[in-house]
């Protein structure tokens, strides 16, 4: 067990409300420019305090993606001791749009006017009951709006104001690595960039990492109870798509095809909420797979029954692992190919019945994989089917919206190969979220678990330990080395290769949690943080973590 250390004269309050606000100020929706300019504001600031003046090498700005920039800041400790021992503190910087804010979205990303205006508006007019609870929040004076305070400007500046802190002591003898990353909220291409960068930094620095504490938010609609969390784990995702071909036919002569439509609806009816498709890990239930998105393409009235149907799904686990995933997903899929097939070669024998014709014959379907359609297509087309696949990813590299690229990219993989349905391609249409666990069994994992705890028993307010952030978050790439065979089974089944996560060989594996704010409703309009854990209790816990893993 760390040793124990009297705890610091430290009050936070004050200086994390003032820096919470001034960066969610900044606004910083993905994907703008403000999430562009964000990065070298940031260093500017950390640049001008104290800690870097002398030393505005320890701050870096390092690229990441479209102009972004991920920023880290090295705090050294002063005196002697276990210098090589590393501790990270990460956060994104950037936010989800502003728009569900309406009239009040020029407001948006300044706390304390959007609070007036918030209560004005809710004080004016009958209220739904979430709306009531926002109300009798905001005038406890214990809650701050602003779209971003909550998803996680807070919990970046927790970190700054422990960073500031300990720069402050000449008697801390620890290294600490504060990073700030774009893009959580589309593809985590900010934290998996400076996960790429990471190795080299160590190197340079001659560091090792003894453990990692992502900062990002939860949400409690009690009271706090269980907001107040350390998280040793986090959930994974997976975005499996279903790409369902038809045999069509006019509408008066329904059994001289296959709908489409039939094959599509029972698979969502296997697979939406299903709770024999729960995963389970350390105690947790992971929520059922659900549909994210399902569609034909008629572009207007045709008695010709649709050719194609396109499902996409969200599927959340948490010990399952990726390949066990698909094999159940493709498994569930040629069930329901079966029985549409069947019960329609049934309907058709009973119609032929009443009508005295002969039974239409009814052609069996299959399920063929992403992967097995893309080698079918280049094993016929050779470097030239190759080279147009490649130029159409390159064409779509340019859309927001995974699920339109990669029907898009089977579409045109369905066309070269010129197969005819019934049947239904099965593959990926997003990025892999893997699931982590803070691993106990290791000496890194014990010792990070072991000051984490001697913090927690200092603390003035109950924090609790939760195994699972359910959440996707930047997490699953922190300190995380995936299995190779997860990977490719994912890798060869996605769509566009943008979405393709491949880690490298030098990826470092560290204990990591998570350790944020808490608040309701993040990412809508009502969002809001806790002022006095987020501001306060918060980063009086980092500071004692700091303080167990280097206990000077």
């Amino acid at each position: 067990m760390p040793k124990s250390t009297s705890p610091s004269p430290f009050d936070p309050e004050a200086r994390c409300r003032s820096l919470s606000i001034m960066m969610t100020e900044w606004q910083s929706e993905t994907g703008t420019p403000g999430e562009v300019e964000f990065g070298p504001r940031l260093a500017h600031y950390l640049r001008g305090l104290p800690a870097f003046r002398d030393h505005p090498e320890r701050v870096r700005l390092l690229p990441s993606h479209d102009g972004t920039q991920n920023v880290v800041a090295l705090l050294r400790g002063r005196s002697a001791g276990d210098n090589r021992r590393l501790l990270l503190m990460a956060g994104h910087y950037d936010t989800v749009p502003v728009a569900n804010f309406r009239e009040l979205a020029p407001l948006a990303c300044k706390p304390e006017p959007l609070l007036d205006a918030l209560l004005k508006d809710l004080r004016s007019r009958p209220l739904s009951a979430q709306e009531e609870k926002a109300l009798a929040d905001f005038e406890t004076g214990d809650f701050v709006p602003g779209r971003g305070l909550l998803d996680m400007k807070a919990g970046l500046a927790a970190g700054l104001a422990v960073l500031e802190h300990l720069a402050a002591d000449a008697s801390f003898t620890g290294n600490i690595l504060f990073v700030a990353t774009p893009d959580e909220e589309r593809n985590s291409r900010g934290m998996r960039s400076f996960r790429n960068q990471l190795p080299a930094l160590m190197r340079e620095w001659d560091l090792e990492i003894a453990g990692a504490i992502n900062l990002d938010s939860t949400s409690d609609q009690g009271d706090g109870s269980d907001g107040r969390a350390i998280y040793r784990g986090t959930i994974g995702k997976l975005l499996p798509f279903a790409y369902v071909v038809g045999q069509p036919s006019h509408a008066s002569y329904p059994f001289e095809g296959v709908s489409a439509h039939l094959i599509a609806a029972e698979i969502v009816r296997r697979l939406e909420a299903n709770p024999a498709l729960c995963d389970t890990g350390d105690g947790e239930v992971s929520p059922p797979p659900i549909c994210l998105e399902g569609r034909d393409f008629r572009a207007g009235y045709d008695v010709t029954t649709p050719d194609a149907v396109w499902l996409a799904f969200n599927w959340l686990f948490h010990a399952m692992g990726s390949e066990r995933l698909f094999s159940r997903f493709t498994g569930i899929l040629q069930e329901a190919m079966e029985w549409a097939t069947a019960s329609l070669s049934a309907h058709a024998e009973s119609f032929a019945a009443l009508t005295g014709t002969e039974k239409a014959s009814i052609d069996d379907g299959f399920v063929i994989t992403f992967s097995e359609l893309k080698a079918r297509v280049f094993a016929a087309g050779g470097a030239d089917a190759e080279a147009r696949f490649a130029a159409r990813a390159e064409a779509l590299s340019g859309s927001s919206n995974p699920l339109a690229i990669s029907r898009e990219l089977t579409e045109h993989l369905l066309a070269e190969a010129r197969l005819s349905g019934p049947l239904v391609i099965a593959g990926f249409a997003g990025l892999h979220y893997p699931p982590t666990r803070l691993d106990e069994t290791t000496a890194a994992g014990a010792d990070f678990s072991q000051a984490i705890e001697a913090a927690r028993a200092e603390m003035h307010v109950a924090i609790r330990y939760r195994p699972i952030f359910t959440g996707i978050s930047d997490m699953s790439f922190l300190g995380h080395r995936p299995d190779a065979a997860a990977v490719e089974v994912v890798a060869a089944n996605t769509a566009h290769p943008a979405m393709v996560d491949r880690p490298p060989a030098d990826t470092l594996a560290f204990p990591t949690v998570n350790i944020g704010p808490w608040g309701r409703e993040y990412h809508q309009r009502l969002e809001r943080a806790h002022a006095p854990y987020a501001f306060r209790d918060l980063p009086l816990f980092l500071e004692r973590i700091c303080r167990k893993v280097f206990p000077g």
